[in-house]
């Protein structure tokens, strides 16, 4: 389902010019594809950054009275400040598949005190533009230290493709080291340089 925004054509560009529009509280974007020549437009800020916050976002955007879809295919924001600096939207047609990255999020709670450990925190896949999911559900619940689930155990939407190779380490089950041992260890490693340190002492003084 797509997210419908009022987009401005943009006639003006470089740095300063985008300085100003973000300083209106808007966004700079450029949407290309399809063989057509790169848009230049200005998104409303606040309406924008509530939708992009889910990955693979699809807009639909009216610009001088005409729809567009598009999909949101890059981010780019000020390291310090975290604000958008950028957007780039690709043209995409009701019914057309698309390649994009699907986050995978664990849920529940593996069995004792064993822990899950996420390897890959996203998976590729095809899917038709207007259906991509927001995300892709991994459930450890009950799961034994010692499994392993690759993308080819993920249970993948209707209508998309898997992409990222079946073997793929998506989510392992692992025994946590004991803190016991490690204490012990780091104790024993502090005694023997005290240890150390106390006969290099001693040598010196001799």
């Amino acid at each position: 389902m797509a997210d419908k925004l009022t987009a401005e054509v943009r006639e003006s560009f470089g740095k300063g010019a985008a300085r100003k529009i973000r300083a209106a509280h808007k966004i700079p974007a450029v949407i290309y594809g399809h063989g057509t020549e790169p848009r230049h437009v200005t998104l409303p800020g606040h309406e924008t950054m509530l939708l992009i916050r889910k990955a693979n976002a699809i807009l639909e955007l009216e610009i001088a009275g005409k729809s567009e879809l598009t999909l949101v295919k890059d981010v780019q924001r000020d390291p310090v400040r975290q604000i958008i600096e950028h957007i780039d939207l690709i043209i995409v047609r009701r019914g057309e598949k698309v390649t994009v990255d699907v986050p995978v999020h664990v849920e529940g709670e593996p069995f004792g005190s064993a822990i899950a450990e996420q390897d890959a925190n996203t998976v590729s896949v095809e899917v038709e533009a207007t259906n991509i999911p927001e995300r892709i559900v991994v459930d450890v619940e009950g799961k034994e230290a010692g499994t392993h689930i690759t993308a080819a155990d993920l249970e993948i939407p209707a209508g998309a493709t898997l992409l990222t190779d079946p073997e793929t380490l998506i989510v392992g089950i692992v025994t946590p080291a004991a803190p016991e041992a490690e204490e012990t260890a780091e104790a024993t490693e502090a005694a023997q340089a005290e240890a150390a340190s106390g006969e290099a002492e001693a040598e010196s003084a001799e």
